[in-house]
């Protein structure tokens, strides 16, 4: 009793550490309240001037700012006053980020630039400095407002390197799971917390119940998987949102160097500067280790293959101590964080036997699922009510036009009723050729030359154009449903010794209206390296008249294409929008005969003769 004494002595001394704008002298007995399963605003945790609020430092197991000292993690609280005064314990929902502190200016250089020869290095680029700014004790409000008043605690920390965590940056590596499951541990008891960033009182959690859920959006969900990736006791949920699982995957597509939608040229040390907050002292020393050296090393943009780097920074491959719940968000239509990060996660995260749940929408990056089901998820994880979560629909899918928080439930994801249909490709270059159920009598080669002067939408509306390759569908007679993952198996050469290649699947004819939705146009997209055509970790310099097959994945969907549209298979070389863009000129050409799409449909063959007969 005497240490906690002294503890509250010490955080009320630290100003901005407890904040109590009014005096608590009144008994509540208020405790959570559940109805339907779901927790319930209680008024005595609502106002939001009876909160505690103040902010320790966790000491961690590791020294990823090489200063000889455990690197501790600055963590904020949020909770409500009974938790104070009462005795009151509850759950913890705990958000973690890089980007609580600020970022850095979108200066010119930043990126790297796209602008030159495949297989050539590339020129170096502008590192900038974050101008952090350290507010105490608020790290971030997000998700106080909705939590606290439902029974729950708000723990927020900046991950290493950024704000007032000490460390380094690493985007992907082991301290990035390692601090969050510092502050889960301080949470249950089994970790240090003090009230400075060096020295300092120890801080207790003495309010925690020891049951920890995660959520975030982006990279903010990208750490409750790497958190969960631990197997840390006591967290018990996440919901990821968005989540990047995958560096490879977010920076890199089967061998190719591919840009993050919207980010042009952006790669895994370019968002290293862009979050790198933390102390100014420490931070040339990281640049040192961890950007110029191990990233530099690493990342390898000239081949873009699969090495040792990016296989520690996929948290697929460290998956097999997870034990949270999972409830997985992503949006289809989310090219910047592709819808495969969660697929991939999730599909583990099944065949390991955990609780799971998988929320997709129609649109772009971020969107969390509704918040019945979040409630669901924490109400039972976190809070231990039986609400019969476990049998809940294991998929909700939002369809094309429906809101977010309308999602149609499935069995599973894929559709159950998906069976690939095989669609061979008859040509007609430079305009459109068809695809067909039957492989049509022998079609010889088209060639495409490649320009990426003409971005994909221009390329898939063009009538008659040599920078693609174009083949149709019949126009369908009723809606088609797919669901799942296409695959693209194509036999082709190269005039030169790399080169991209691109596919896109398309809805046509092209909706250029300004009420355009986001289903309407594309269906999904892949990219791939034909270098890598044997393996992921190797590539090869293509010979010039020598032919090559590849077979690979295009992004997850689950799409109900309209009757009246033609299914477009586009294939192209350089992406205006997410590859590298080398000097035009590059002929890739394609053997159809040795070329076709698996086109995932519901209902299989019968399904799709039926919308196009």
């Amino acid at each position: 009793m005497k240490m906690r004494t002294n503890q509250q002595l010490v955080l009320a001394l630290c100003l901005a550490t407890f904040i109590l704008v009014q005096p608590l002298a009144a008994q509540s007995g208020a405790k959570p309240y559940f109805m339907e399963g779901e927790a319930q605003v209680v008024p005595a945790f609502q106002d939001p001037a009876r909160w505690i609020r103040h902010d320790l430092w966790v000491e961690t197991e590791f020294d990823s700012d090489a200063d000889g000292l455990p690197d501790r993690m600055h963590v904020a609280v949020t909770r409500p006053y009974q938790t104070e005064y009462e005795g009151l314990k509850l759950p913890v929902i705990y958000v973690s980020s890089p980007y609580f502190a600020g970022v850095a200016p979108d200066v010119e250089g930043l990126f790297w630039d796209v602008r030159h020869e495949l297989g050539a290095p590339p020129e170096k680029r502008v590192s900038p400095e974050v101008e952090a700014s350290n507010n105490r004790p608020f790290i971030s409000d997000s998700h106080i407002q909705t939590w606290v008043p439902r029974g729950y605690i708000l723990v927020h920390s900046s991950s290493p390197g950024t704000g007032l965590s000490q460390g380094s940056p690493t985007v992907g590596g082991k301290n990035e799971s390692l601090a969050p499951k510092a502050v889960i541990d301080w949470l249950c008891g089994r970790a240090n917390g003090f009230t400075q960033p060096q020295g300092g009182e120890p801080v207790e959690a003495y309010w925690s119940t020891g049951k920890v859920g995660m959520t975030g959006t982006s990279y903010n969900g990208t750490i409750p998987l790497a958190a969960a990736t631990t197997g840390v006791e006591g967290l018990e949920a996440i919901i990821p949102i968005a989540p990047n699982t995958s560096y490879y995957h977010y920076y890199r597509s089967y061998g190719l160097v591919r840009s993050p939608g919207g980010y042009l040229g952006e790669d895994i040390d370019v968002l290293y500067d862009f979050i790198h907050s933390g102390d100014t002292a420490k931070r040339a020393g990281n640049n040192t280790r961890i950007r110029d050296t191990e990233m530099k090393e690493g990342m390898d943009r000239v081949t873009g293959d699969y090495n040792d780097f990016w296989a520690g920074r996929d948290y697929l491959n460290q998956m097999e101590p997870m034990k949270a719940a999972l409830l997985m968000a992503h949006g289809f239509n989310d090219w910047n964080v592709m819808p495969e990060h969660s697929y991939r996660i999730y599909k583990k995260a099944e065949s390991m036997g955990l609780p799971v749940q998988l929320y997709y929408h129609q649109d772009g990056h971020g969107g969390p699922p509704p918040m019945r089901m979040m409630n669901r998820w924490f109400t039972r994880y976190l809070h231990g009510v039986e609400n019969g979560v476990e049998e809940d629909p294991k998929v909700w899918i939002v369809r094309e036009n429906d809101s977010q928080d309308n999602p149609t439930p499935y069995d599973a994801y894929p559709n159950p009723g998906t069976e690939p249909v095989s669609l061979y490709l008859e040509g007609a270059a430079p305009a459109a050729g068809k695809l067909h159920l039957q492989k049509p009598s022998r079609q010889g080669r088209e060639t495409l030359v490649d320009n990426f002067s003409f971005d994909g939408a221009s390329l898939a509306k063009a009538e008659i154009t040599e920078h693609r390759l174009l083949f149709l569908s019949p126009e369908l007679k009723e809606d088609l449903h797919l669901s799942g993952l296409a695959e693209m198996r194509i036999r082709l050469a190269s005039s030169k010794p790399a080169a991209n290649l691109s596919v896109w699947l398309v809805s046509l004819p092209w909706n250029d209206s300004k009420n355009a939705k986001i289903t309407d146009n594309i269906i999904t997209r892949g990219w791939a390296d034909p270098q890598n055509h044997q393996s992921l970790t190797e590539s090869e310099p293509l010979k010039r008249g020598r032919y090559y097959s590849l077979a690979f994945a295009l992004q997850p969907d689950d799409q109900i294409i309209p009757k009246g549209q033609q299914i477009g298979l586009l294939i192209f070389s350089s992406d205006k929008e997410f590859t590298l863009w080398p000097d035009p000129g590059t002929e890739l050409t394609v053997d159809l005969d040795a070329s076709y799409l698996e086109l995932p449909v519901v209902g299989g063959m019968e399904a799709y003769e039926a919308a196009t007969k």
